[in-house]
């Protein structure tokens, strides 16, 4: 897209406020009326100001959780996040959660509080300076911008860079390490005119994307996680339809096209469909890859005989593209929504039908062959109770584990834009603190999160945070004592596993009551049910689901041991 700077491009004006000030104006200028985080001495002043703007600050339990929150804020508000910590710890907490919204490219401000400018060189508590642990340097690998204000009369182009970092290209979270006493002073607060954004930048490829789909007898539409931050669902969808194109998607790409429609292949690559593997072996000469990096868990499926011959590659950003597989490819780059909206407007009126061979099948049917012992519900199971049980528009978060990978692979998507989830970083326990922040964000929609035993060890906490927030997100937790991808990966290549168990396994419902919220543990299909929909007629406190799942059921990740 274009961007310019109006002529003037300040507008000073008579006030004059104190930093703290000017940076919470800042954020509630941008839509974004609630800030996540844990209070400390170097950001007392903001959170002061904060409060007395009648926003919203959020407890979360970690630093890592506030970030995950606003990540999901983010996502689902269509605005900025706002995640803040304290110098030292505060901001070392925060670096996970940043590298997870970079994966999202989600549009996060992160804010991290530091000693007094006045005192750096000294030895100091919690010092995020050079001299100390520098914070600065630590999120620039993980964020689009990374500074330290060292002046008061800077506060307001240091605020527009990180916006603009954060909100125009590829969008992505950014960084502030604001001194204490920088915090309290007084500058003259000036209205900045931020780029706007004209025309969008059309790819100049568009002739070579309507000759090599003319030519191609049997081609692909492979949908990614970028889909989502385009907000491109309409477009994929008549674009299929309008040159009859099957559509597998990505494993981060879920969600993006409904699981149903008569072109859908499901998921293809970790926790992946049949058909769509079916697919590609059967042959792809053209594959229209949109808002992936082919990572590789994507990219499982592919092996040296089932290459496609060539691959257009709609992506904001080309850093990946090319990289992942031998095949000629053809660059679209820019914004996918306005590229397709640019292909279906110039369409032929009567484009060239493929032919599709053989029958597609429901690309995220089930399995019913499960193993293990009957005492225990199987997971594969579970996905497909849940999703009968769950109104088609909810929004579900997918946390990192063999939960989300059964999910991939047998919890049908009713509706584009309702499952999220992470195939590049990975953070587990990410989900529960996006679906909290989602829900923030969407407080009359149902947000539930697919999250496992594992990672509720790590971030569970936050489920405190829900209940003191009245946010009644729905958890569910599938809980079979262990590491499951780890311990199946080690047990199924090395024949023995170590440090994957947990000798002494949560209670999930427990912790959840201990917390303040409804817990319920499920052993049959009959309290699956009952327990879900109490959770849809009460919705006024968090719901924690515990599923007891079988041991030795093998999740659909066996691309993972080839």
């Amino acid at each position: 897209m274009v961007n310019i700077l109006n002529e003037a491009s300040v507008q000073c004006t008579d006030s004059t406020l104190k930093v703290s000030e000017i940076i919470t104006n800042f954020i509630k200028e941008q839509g974004c009326t609630k800030v996540f985080g844990i209070p400390g001495k170097s950001i007392i002043p903001l959170i002061f100001s904060i409060d007395d703007k009648e926003m919203d600050f959020v407890l979360s339990r970690h630093e890592c959780g506030a970030g995950f929150m606003a990540t999901g804020y983010a996502l689902q508000n269509n605005t900025l996040g706002v995640a803040m910590g304290t110098s030292g710890p505060g901001g070392t907490n925060m670096v996970t959660s940043a590298a997870q919204a970079s994966a999202f490219n989600a549009p996060v401000l992160f804010i991290t509080g530091h000693p007094p400018l006045s005192q750096s060189g000294r030895a100091l508590s919690q010092d995020s300076s050079i001299f100390g642990t520098d914070l600065v340097d630590m999120f620039k690998s993980v964020t689009k911008f990374s500074a330290k204000v060292e002046s008061e009369d800077s506060i307001n182009l240091y605020l527009q860079h990180a916006l603009e970092k954060a909100m125009i290209g590829p969008k992505g979270p950014v960084h502030l390490s604001i001194p204490l006493d920088i915090l309290q002073k007084d500058t003259t607060s000036s209205q900045l005119n931020y780029l706007k954004v004209e025309d969008p930048i059309i790819s100049g490829n568009m002739n070579k994307f309507f000759s090599l789909l003319e030519e191609a007898n049997r081609p692909a539409l492979l949908v990614g996680k970028g889909a989502h931050g385009a907000h491109a669902y309409p477009e994929i969808q008549r674009l299929a339809e309008t040159w009859n194109i099957p559509v597998m998607t990505t494993p981060g790409g879920k969600g993006t096209f409904i699981s149903n429609h008569p072109l859908s292949l499901g998921t293809l690559g970790l926790g992946g469909a049949q058909a769509a593997s079916d697919y590609l072996d059967e042959g792809v000469d053209l594959l229209i890859v949109i808002g992936s990096k082919l990572s590789d868990m994507s990219t499982a499926s592919f092996h040296e005989n089932n290459f496609p011959e060539k691959v257009i590659q709609f992506d904001i950003d080309s850093t990946f593209a090319g990289k992942s597989m031998p095949s000629e490819i053809l660059m679209i780059n820019g914004d996918a929504k306005e590229n397709l909206q640019y292909i279906l407007q110039y369409t032929p009126e009567r484009p060239k039908q493929i032919k599709i061979k053989n029958e597609i099948e429901a690309g995220d049917g089930l399995n019913d062959n499960t193993s293990g012992s009957s005492e225990y519900l199987s997971a594969a199971r579970c996905m497909k109770i849940l999703r009968s049980l769950l109104p088609p528009e909810t929004i579900t978060y997918g946390d990192d584990g063999s939960h989300t990978f059964y999910a991939l692979r047998h919890f049908n998507v009713c509706k584009p834009g309702t499952f999220f989830f992470d195939d590049v970083f990975g953070a587990m326990g990410n989900g529960i603190g996006l679906s909290i922040g989602a829900k923030s964000a969407r407080p009359n929609e149902i947000i539930t999160c697919f999250t496992g035993d594992g990672c509720l060890f790590m971030h569970g906490m936050e489920i405190s945070a829900a209940v003191c927030e009245n946010y009644p997100v729905i958890i569910y937790v599938f809980n079979n004592g262990m590491y499951d991808m780890v311990d199946k990966g080690m047990k199924t290549i090395h024949d023995k596993t170590v440090g994957a168990k947990f000798y002494t396994e949560i209670n999930a419902t427990e912790l959840a009551t201990s917390l303040g919220a409804i817990g319920r543990r499920c052993f049959t299909e009959e309290d699956i049910e009952e327990a879900t929909l109490q959770a849809l007629e009460e919705q006024h406190l968090p719901t924690v689901i515990e599923l007891m799942v079988q041991k030795d059921e093998m999740p659909p990740i066996e691309l993972r041991f080839k």
